[in-house]
């Protein structure tokens, strides 16, 4: 089965099944700039997990596409990747573990769909602890459709619980789907450390939301999230044993080959994971930099043109893979359109870290030895892999590196994890207010700055408003204190606050605006913030909620700060007061 067939198998499934699909959100978590990237399909569903209507209904369904970088030190074996697709499925409030289940199993092994084969396949349930009791009810409905009890593995929290994925937040046991690879037939027991079982499919049972203090309190309703690993159920269904021999990377890996001096296969897949990563982080909006979304860009890109080292290729080849790249997936992601600033993108920073290559690699001639602390600062510093270092000077107290590294990678995994509120920490009355103030403040720069601005993505914490927005140049005082002026203004004439769910092209025929290359459902929610007394409109956005009534609930809003975030984006942080 081609890959372009399971996509549209999916989606069929779950729609005759009463799903709606909802479009694949951006790399990019817009409406949360503290998270560094989507990395999974449900991260915009939080808020409906806990108490939030969508305004596409109970039962949703969508391909997504996700970016982790927890694993990159794997990425290279068969089935690793940074960036990847997920199908997913999810209950809000509505089905529970019954049909999740039951759906999964059909899809899996019916052969009008997947038709996998039933004795391949082995699951895992939540073992239970103090808090929440074993997932019997999981293992049951499991054992009732044909998988034998020594295929049921009870595992605890590092392996079947599901988040929060920030400190609090909603969270629940899972049941994760395994299915055998090996060439031999599978055993009759799961073994979940046999790595020829694959996890395919996870299946979470949202039913709780953790607090500050860790304790856990039942949601108002049972949600189900499931997501499917797109490019290993390929791999499966295409009889490959790598992920890297299956159609979508075949012609990828082709390109690479063409250009290669040698064919040592993990520095090639490592080049073709990476440079799919980085075209389609930078049709998402993301530049090469040195500070956060950026660094990680900037870290794949480089880390491409090493291995492409490793592999002979001595002229600038990033933007010949990521041609191929775009030509695979545009009719799938219409965002990989914009390829002349992905070439360009790409091959201005291959060019900056050649140049930045050569310099370390001066350093590393000079020198035949270099202490572990030494090696990390190239790390960091050039970019060089520590395995480049390894092949081109004696490293003295490595430890040094790795305990660096370490720190380093628990870094990056902490920015990654983020919290998933929907841009917004909480929904207390304060955070409320502030999101409110946030429409006017974005409606106040699109009139002092010009419509050039657009939103490119907010977080609304107790404290403060966050909001990041296109313009390419600091605000000078006037502008700030002028913008200021108008969002009091308008909090002062006690507007009022309405939400309507409409069709995608009504909310544009009225001039609903919203986030900077965001995709929409067909059915969506807007906010109006408007003047009772005649009917004059000020802010009309796509959004989510919640918002206050009034507009004199909100408070006198005064800008705290206001700086560059990357090229062409600027930040403004925010406070209200009583």
């Amino acid at each position: 089965m081609k890959s372009a067939e399971l996509r549209e198998k999916y989606l069929k499934f779950f729609v005759e099944r009463g799903h709606k699909i909802i479009p694949s959100v951006s790399l990019v978590p817009n409406e949360d700039p503290s998270v560094l990237f989507t990395t999974a399909g449900m991260q915009p569903l939080i808020p409906y997990f806990i108490d939030l209507e969508h305004q596409a209904g109970r039962r949703l369904v969508n391909y997504q596409k996700v970016l982790r970088t927890v694993d990159i030190g794997e990425v290279g074996d068969d089935t690793h990747l940074t960036f990847f697709e997920m199908l997913g499925n999810w209950s809000l409030g509505d089905y529970w573990k019954d049909d999740s289940i039951r759906w999964s199993y059909e899809f899996l092994t019916d052969k009008k769909w997947l038709g996998l084969s039933k004795e391949k396949l082995a699951v895992s349930v939540y073992e239970g602890d103090s808090e929440v009791p074993k997932d019997e009810e999981a293992a049951d409905i499991w054992k009732s459709l044909g998988i034998p009890q020594e295929r049921v593995a009870y595992l605890g929290r590092e392996d079947n619980w599901w988040g929060p994925p920030g400190i609090t937040g909603p969270c629940g046991p899972d049941t994760e789907i395994f299915y055998w690879t090996g060439k031999s037939e599978p055993p009759a027991r799961f073994d979940p450390k046999d790595r020829k079982w694959v996890e395919i499919w996870n299946n979470v049972f949202i039913q709780f939301n953790q607090g500050m203090d860790g304790t856990l309190k039942p949601l108002k309703q049972n949600n189900v999230d499931t997501g499917m690993g797109f490019e290993r159920i390929v791999m499966i269904l295409q009889d490959k044993e790598s992920i890297f021999e299956t159609d979508l990377f075949e012609s990828i890996m082709s390109k690479i080959q063409s250009i290669s001096q040698n064919q040592d296969d993990k520095p090639k897949r490592i080049v073709a994971d990476h440079l799919r990563a980085a075209t389609f982080l930078i049709a998402d909006g993301v530049v090469p930099s040195n500070k956060d979304r950026g660094y990680i860009l900037r870290r794949l890109i480089r880390r491409a043109v090493t291995y492409g080292r490793k592999l002979g290729i001595d002229h600038e080849f990033t933007t010949e893979v990521a041609a191929v790249v775009i030509e695979n997936y545009q009719n799938v992601y219409p965002e990989l359109a914009h390829s002349n600033k992905i070439l360009e993108e790409l091959n201005k920073e291959e060019i900056k870290f050649r140049q930045t290559l050569a310099r370390g690699l001066k350093i590393l001639e000079s020198r035949k030895q270099i202490t572990g602390a030494e090696a990390f600062d190239l790390f960091q510093t050039y970019g060089f892999p520590f395995e480049l270092i390894k092949e081109l000077a004696e490293v003295e107290q490595s430890e040094e590196f790795e305990e660096q590294f370490k720190k380093h990678q628990e870094l990056s995994r902490t920015a990654s994890a983020g919290q998933f509120k929907g841009g917004l920490a909480s929904h207390s009355k304060k955070v409320i207010r502030l999101h409110t103030a946030t429409h006017l403040l974005n409606q106040a720069l699109r009139e002092v700055l010009g419509n050039h601005v657009w939103q490119k993505g907010s977080n609304i914490t107790e404290e403060r408003t966050r909001f990041d927005f296109t313009h390419d140049k600091k605000m000078s005082d006037a502008e700030k204190q002028e913008v200021e002026r108008r969002v009091n203004q308008w909090i002062g004439n006690d507007l009022r606050v309405k939400k309507e769910t409409m069709p995608l092209e009504d909310a544009r025929e009225l001039g609903a605006i919203g986030v900077f290359g965001e995709k929409y459902a067909d059915e969506v929610s807007v906010y109006t913030i408007f003047n009772p007394e005649n009917d004059d409109v000020i802010s009309r956005e796509f959004c989510g909620g919640p918002h206050v009534a009034h507009t004199a609930e909100i408070g006198k809003f005064k800008i705290a700060k206001e700086e560059a975030v990357s090229a062409g984006v600027r930040r403004i942080k925010a406070v209200v007061e009583p």
